[in-house]
């Protein structure tokens, strides 16, 4: 576990590379999951007598599933260029967490079991044979990588490490060690419909006060429909949208634009979340079986369009896992995406005058927007390349008067990852999550000393937790993080297209 008393990297000036600091992460460990929960998920509840033969096994499963992991692990010249790239490294100085030495902790296994070179001659081509140390370097180190795929960006040959790590992070629930914070969001997704576990009574219950929340600030009934069967959109969304700030001011934000359109909208209880943990983990199976509950609700209702929330990795895991783990969507009405993410919607509205809109209601704030790793490399919006940067975008200048950038170096294909995605948004990981969001706090700093910047928007779930959990140990205010649909919410002039 985590040092609680551990020392806050100092933001300065311009961000560099940190001296090396070999270790200083190598005791921050995630909490295994219990034994009953493993088995609930259909894995060994602990470490298994065969463990080194399940795990070599299950990697040549995995290598003959997806070719591409043997591309990227025979691929690597050690050229160094990833090396600077991975804000974990950058932000605590463990070589361990350079992208190249984090895929080598698998890479050398591979070379070992499954290359002549490595089978004759280990020594010369890096091959080590699966031994207890190096499970417990790849229980540290996969666990300290929120699969942003920076790296991949400026790797010459495209070496992907988030695949890499999603393929260790399988192995090891196979063999029966499985994390403890993913696989319990999996469970209750699995039996509930949503990471949180709030069930049917407790999410209407949920949207009726923030009906009341509305109506009593507007004047305005806007309603949040649940389990309407024949609205046309089924919209679906991360379940912290309900509850947690400031995501629910997103989701009051959607609930204004739905309502001044007169769109004919639903949640479902049945599928309450757009995040689909078991990308974490590397399980297609799990995926697909989260994927599928999408499916089943919108064929329940009648929908015949889905439209997914504000969430990085649930957009990434709609966008390019849907169509192929619960498909045909054939029902659906063929004239709109599949799916469709609410930016996209929000800014045709606008487009075309749908939305009656006041950007002077935010002029108290200076915003910047931060590029959720999963939208702007794993990812696209409307249709065209470079969509999932400008969308976004032209919501905010919708709706705010006053627009700022970051570094062109920290942002778009370049973003530096909030720090707490792939399954690291959990307590006794908060200092690799520090760690992690040390380069997007410096570029924060900087705009808003050189251009007042106030506030700063998001379009991911996981990003605006883990921005207003981990703000105050920089000495920043949590709640200048504000969800897109915010703006647009308080932008929106109710009434005026009634």
């Amino acid at each position: 576990m985590a040092d609680k008393n551990f020392e806050i990297p100092e933001l300065e000036e311009h961000l560099a590379t940190p001296h090396l600091r070999p270790g200083a992460l190598s005791h921050v460990r995630s909490h295994p999951a219990k034994p009953e929960l493993q088995q609930a998920l259909g894995y060994p509840g602990e470490l298994v007598n065969d463990w080194e033969e399940r795990a070599v096994a299950k990697l040549g499963e995995l290598l003959e599933k997806h070719r591409s992991l043997r591309v990227y692990l025979d691929a690597c010249v050690k050229c160094g260029a990833c090396s600077d790239k991975c804000q974990f490294f950058l932000g605590s100085g463990d070589p361990r967490n350079m992208p190249v030495a984090r895929q080598d902790l698998l890479r050398q296994i591979y070379r070992k079991y499954f290359t002549a070179a490595g089978k004759v001659a280990p020594d010369l081509v890096g091959a080590k044979p699966l031994t207890r140390e190096v499970l417990d370097d790849w229980w540290v180190y996969y666990h300290q990588c929120s699969q942003c795929r920076r790296c991949s960006f400026f790797c010459p040959y495209g070496i992907d490490t988030a695949e890499i790590s999603m393929a260790a992070r399988e192995i090891l629930d196979c063999i029966g060690m499985g994390q403890k914070y993913t696989n319990e969001v999996i469970l209750k997704a699995h039996e509930i419909g949503n990471n949180l576990g709030l069930n049917a009574a407790a999410l209407k219950n949920t949207v009726e006060g923030l009906e009341e929340d509305i109506e009593d600030e507007t004047g305005v009934a806007v309603r949040m429909p649940v389990d309407e069967e024949g609205a046309d959109v089924l919209f679906v969304t991360p379940s912290a949208d309900f509850f947690a700030e400031p995501q629910v001011d997103g989701m009051i934000g959607y609930a204004k634009v739905f309502h001044q359109a007169g769109l004919s909208w639903t949640l479902s209880s049945y599928a309450s979340e757009a995040g689909n943990f078991g990308m974490f983990t590397g399980s297609y199976e799990h995926m697909q079986k989260l994927s599928v509950r999408i499916r089943k609700a919108a064929l329940d209702l009648g929908a015949k369009r889905i439209i997914i929330g504000e969430c990085g990795h649930a957009w990434r895991a709609a966008y390019s896992f849907l169509n192929t783990t619960s498909g045909p969507w054939d029902f659906l009405d063929p004239n709109y995406p599949v799916p469709q993410h609410i930016c996209e919607y929000t800014w045709d509205l606008i487009q075309r005058g749908g939305l009656s809109l006041d950007a002077e209601a935010n002029d108290d704030m200076t915003v910047t927007f931060h590029d959720s790793c999963n939208p702007a490399r794993a990812a696209g919006m409307g249709g065209y390349p470079g969509g999932q940067f400008d969308i976004p975008r032209n919501v905010i200048k919708a709706v705010c008067n006053n627009f700022v950038e970051m570094a062109p170096d920290t942002i778009r294909e370049k973003t530096f990852c909030c720090g707490g995605g792939g399954g690291l948004l959990t307590e006794e990981l908060m200092q690799v999550r520090i760690a992690g969001m040390t380069p997007r706090m410096q570029a924060l700093k900087q705009v808003m000393e050189e251009k007042g910047v106030t506030h700063m928007a998001a379009i991911c779930a996981i990003c605006k937790s883990q921005f207003t959990g981990v703000m105050p140990h920089f000495g920043m205010d949590p709640y200048m993080i504000v969800s897109l649909h915010q703006l647009v919410g308080n932008a929106i002039r109710l009434g005026d297209k009634e």
